[in-house]
């Protein structure tokens, strides 16, 4: 099916890490033309903007001006910019429960994630603005729909990034023009490469999966997938506002 995605300019935040890269291939491998984006991991992403004949940018994402530099730059690398994957984030591997949390960790989860996900927003509606036509897709996470005992802080961004963020901003959109379009995917446990090599936990699926239809976790090409289709003016033109969930049909999460 064609997606209608050739020579379209995608901006990837985040982009070279394994959902990111993910997504970045699914979109060159529709004809777009790609940026990477990273902030830590260069080498990665410019391996990785080589590989599928992209380019590779640089950003802070909690620091406004650098964002809009990246917005730029892209701009002018790529010719173009319709759709922008608001993909980077961070998870914080630590299981801790509110009553241990140092303030200093929720704040700092809250700015990796939300206040991310809002910089890049905001930067990329502006553009926008500009041109008349757009598809931001946020990525949010099942802990965001569900929570997560242990990382309430992680649940909270992701909460807000897909629901009070995701809601305000298709309104808003709606007001630059119908080809504006604001929608988010929240993915459930997905096995990245790090994952991976790291090693799956068999108890660890049995109870990850235990709420689940489909009894398998998913793969950054599960997500990346649905990303590509709800960026697709021609596949999801009359979708905005909505999140697709990517979690083999969860249905909550097991509470010991």
């Amino acid at each position: 099916m064609d997606t209608g995605l050739t020579d379209a300019g995608v901006l990837v935040t985040g982009g070279a890490g394994g959902i990111g890269t993910a997504i970045c291939r699914a979109f060159a491998a529709e004809g777009a033309r790609v940026a990477v984006h990273y902030n830590t991991s260069g080498d990665a992403a410019y391996q990785l903007a080589k590989e599928i004949e992209g380019v590779a940018v640089e950003a802070d994402l909690t620091d406004a001006a650098q964002v809009e530099a990246m917005f730029e730059r892209a701009v002018s690398l790529l010719g173009r910019l319709d759709v922008c994957v608001a993909n980077a984030g961070r998870y914080p591997s630590e299981d801790t429960p509110v009553w241990e949390m140092d303030p200093d960790r929720f704040e700092a989860t809250v700015a990796a994630n939300l206040r991310v996900a809002f910089l890049t927003a905001r930067s990329f509606l502006g553009h926008a603005a500009l041109t008349g036509a757009g598809s931001l897709v946020l990525v949010g996470s099942t802990a965001g729909e569900y929570g997560e005992a242990g990382h309430a802080d992680y649940a909270a961004a992701k909460g807000a990034v897909q629901t009070g963020l995701l809601l305000s901003m298709k309104n808003e959109a709606a007001r630059i023009g119908d080809d504006v379009r604001v929608n988010a995917v929240a993915p459930g446990w997905t096995v990245t490469p790090k994952r991976a090599a790291a090693g799956v936990d068999p108890e660890h699926v049995d109870r990850a999966t235990s709420t689940m239809a489909r009894k398998a976790l998913a793969t950054p090409r599960d997500v990346a997938i649905q990303v590509v289709v709800l960026a697709s003016g021609r596949l999801s033109p009359h979708t905005t506002g909505q999140v697709v969930t990517v979690a083999g049909g969860m249905e909550g999460r097991l509470v010991p």
